[in-house]
């Protein structure tokens, strides 16, 4: 059957060969990424120990 026009493909529509989707692109290596996680978990248990604090004042 050449010649017939079945439309567009589903596998690999979108997708480009060149990025990974475990591409780190707003990191620029795992060990960006590691300070930025433990610099977040250190500010939410921060704000955790603030709160904290001001609900025992009550």
């Amino acid at each position: 059957m050449r010649g017939v026009n079945v439309g567009p493909q589903l596998l690999g529509a979108g997708v480009s060969s060149k990025r990974s989707p475990f591409d780190p692109s707003p990191f620029r290596s795992p060990k960006m990424a590691d300070l930025a996680f433990v610099v977040t978990v250190l500010a939410a248990f921060a704000l955790v120990a603030l709160v904290a604090k001001g609900v025992t004042k009550l």
